[in-house]
């Protein structure tokens, strides 16, 4: 199966679209919930079998580079086999599976879900709706509290939720043997551990330890190239750098802080604080200074930021692809 550039970024354009249109609604398939369900059975067996470090460690990098190439080859060789006998089967099923690896739309029905019933007064509600979103304990969360959590969400999940996957898509479509979906369903598979097992705290701290690094890798060279567009597009480039040099590396994560950073620079706010898991308090790095209050508005700009990130590296990739291939290839 061999892509042309065209007819790659027709899929990924069209992914995109079906993202923005329908995103995942709930109670359908999702490849994620498969990765989920095979990572929690290896999890549950692992832990009760090996208790050794080392041991730990092993069984969590199997676990890794299992998923992650069944993940990527077996896309592959599903879509190649469609390709082979139903070929119009074969450009959906791309079509479906990318726009799955794409959470622009559900991150902001995400933030719609909690900042309607936080507009009415309704607290008891936003706390539950954003117990759905975040890891945080929110029973007890004050409205600040609410929105520094939304934006924190956007923030983190901007670089590992929409532009990272997409970043690993156009890299397929500079593939052609490869195309755009395997390489972003095995990066999504990456970013599912790293949320599932990447902790440092018991149980996960050895078997997460090889998928949270593999995400930091993996996620590095998006969260900067993610950093500066939005920068960018804000025009406050200056700021977001001069904000996530000083502040970005008080967070552990080599990634989210500057993310956070970013945003937090652009807004004009502080992120960070005091977080409660479990009834045990956790506290993140305070990133950014505390010009304004986080309000509502801050949210929706941040959302918006991110959908014209997105579409900024859609567009120049269409505008990259355009310009460098002969116009007879357009049409192969």
């Amino acid at each position: 199966m061999v892509f042309n550039q065209p007819l790659a970024l027709v899929i990924l354009v069209s992914a995109a679209l079906l993202d923005f249109a329908i995103g995942d609604p709930w109670g359908c398939p999702h490849p994620v919930q498969m990765m989920g369900w095979v990572i929690q059975r290896y999890t549950k067996g692992a832990l009760r079998w090996w208790n050794k470090p080392w041991h730990l460690r092993s069984a969590g990098i199997h676990l890794t580079m299992a998923l992650v190439c069944g993940v990527g080859l077996g896309s592959w060789l599903l879509l190649y086999f469609l390709d082979q006998w139903l070929w119009p089967a074969s450009l959906i099923m791309e079509v479906v599976l990318l726009a799955s690896c794409f959470a622009g739309r559900s991150l902001r029905d995400a933030t719609e879900d909690v900042l309607s019933p936080l507009a009415a007064g309704d607290m008891m509600v936003a706390r539950s709706r954003l117990r759905r979103y975040v890891g945080r304990d929110t029973d007890t969360l004050a409205e600040q509290d609410i929105l520094r959590a939304l934006l924190e969400t956007v923030a983190e999940n901007t670089t590992d939720g929409v532009m990272a996957p997409l970043f690993y898509a156009l890299l397929g479509v500079a593939i052609p043997v490869v195309g755009p979906v395997p390489l972003a369903l095995a990066y999504k598979a990456v970013s599912t551990l790293d949320s599932m097992i990447g902790y440092r705290e018991a149980p996960y701290t050895d078997l997460g330890w090889f998928s949270a690094r593999l995400d930091d890798f993996l996620t590095w060279l998006p969260c900067r190239l993610t950093v500066l567009t939005v920068g960018l597009l804000s025009g406050k480039l200056k700021s977001v750098l001069v904000l996530g040099w000083r502040d970005a590396g008080k967070d552990p994560s080599p990634n989210s802080g500057w993310s956070e950073c970013a945003y937090a620079a652009i807004l004009g706010v502080q992120l960070g604080g005091n977080n409660w898991y479990r009834g045990v308090a956790k506290f993140k790095p305070l990133l950014g200074n505390p010009t304004q209050r986080i309000i509502p508005q801050h949210i929706e700009l941040a959302i918006r930021l991110t959908r014209n990130c997105f579409l900024i590296w859609l567009g120049l990739a269409m505008v990259f692809t355009i310009l460098t291939l002969p116009t007879s290839l357009l049409w192969s």
